[in-house]
């Protein structure tokens, strides 16, 4: 059987890039979007291996539930999660207008969204001979750029977003400690500047295409067994933003 993976948020953009790329790699790929008739509709645009659409809203465990039974049913394991499913809001708006509300909406999805989504998968992931984890993070949410001087990362002022990928990081780390005697590598990944519905209308939208952009998390998905884990890669496979 080839090996399994879940995409969330995989309808467009990256994560719908992601999928295609590991479907071409072989793999049986679910598709995971909140919208049944965009989720098929995204399946029939990769029009190329094995492509299963999976409703799944990361903030519904409902939804999670369903969507992880489903694959248990019909493959009994799950070799990569991928969380891609991500928002970012509050893009262009300054720091000291930022509302609480803001925040718990942009947490909701990519910081809880990704333990619930997580922790539904880990019995799935156990099952599986080289679990592999990866979260989608960004330079935004790197500790290192955000502490340096006149940083393009620090001008941004993404405060929502960035502190939402900081602590994305920090699950990365804890998660791949708790998951190490499993064998389950649990990594981070940032495109680096691509185009995407969060940044189009940016001023810092960025030139690479979606397919760079899913270099780093795709690299992260297919990792032989041992290889890495805790660690955070991209937009190259062998760059790191710092954490």
């Amino acid at each position: 059987m080839s090996e399994i993976a879940l995409v969330t948020g995989a309808n467009k953009g990256l994560g719908h890039e992601i999928a295609r790329q590991l479907a071409e790699r072989g793999m049986t790929v679910y598709l995971g979007a909140r919208d049944e008739t965009r989720g098929r509709e995204a399946v029939a645009a990769i029009g190329t291996g094995d492509v299963r659409f999976v409703r799944l809203d990361v903030t519904d465990p409902v939804s999670v539930d369903d969507a992880v039974r489903t694959i248990g049913a019909e493959c009994g394991r799950l070799d990569v999660l991928v969380n891609n499913a991500g928002i970012a809001g509050e893009i262009g708006t300054e720091v000291l207008a930022i509302t609480a509300d803001q925040l718990r909406a942009t947490y909701e999805v990519n910081v809880l969204g990704v333990v619930t989504v997580t922790s539904a998968c880990v019995p799935l992931l156990r099952k599986s001979e080289n679990g592999r984890i990866v979260n989608m993070s960004s330079r935004l949410g790197s500790l290192t750029a955000l502490s340096t001087p006149d940083s393009r990362q620090r001008s941004r002022g993404a405060l929502a977003y960035s502190s939402s990928k900081a602590a994305l990081n920090v699950l990365t780390l804890l998660y791949a400690e708790a998951l190490r005697e499993d064998g389950i590598q649990v990594n981070a990944a940032t495109p680096g500047r691509v185009p995407t519905d969060i940044n189009a209308a940016t001023p810092w939208r960025g030139d690479r295409t979606l397919a760079d952009g899913a270099v780093a998390p795709v690299h992260l998905a297919t990792l032989a067994p041992g290889t890495m884990t805790g660690q955070f890669r991209g937009p190259g496979t062998d760059e790191s933003p710092g954490w």
